[in-house]
């Protein structure tokens, strides 16, 4: 039960994260060509932006903890951005279920 909960989470957190960065680079194209994004889309941009920064930390923090725990500190830093908390879960817990 709790390996299909992680699973679900990586899945979903991959295609939010990465629909996050589609979004993140299309705000970046409008203001460079002095577009503007729709009113609507202002609110899921903050949002995409805070789910940025706090997954890019989760990301440097796996990727200084998977140098001392003998992984591919790069691999594992991008690895955890795009799943997340639960990569962190996966890399100070090796031993349970949610291991890949």
């Amino acid at each position: 039960m709790k390996k299909q909960l992680f699973y679900l989470i990586k899945i979903t957190s991959t295609i939010l994260i990465t629909c996050a960065l589609i979004l993140e680079i299309w705000y970046i194209y409008l203001q460079l060509t002095d577009g503007s994004l729709p009113s609507n889309l202002y609110y899921v941009l903050w949002l995409a932006s805070i789910a940025l920064i706090s997954h890019l930390i989760e990301g440097v923090i796996a990727a200084f903890k998977a140098d001392s725990c003998d992984q591919n500190p790069i691999t594992y830093g991008i690895y955890t951005f795009f799943v997340g908390f639960v990569g962190l879960l996966e890399l100070f817990n090796p031993t349970s279920e949610s291991s890949s």
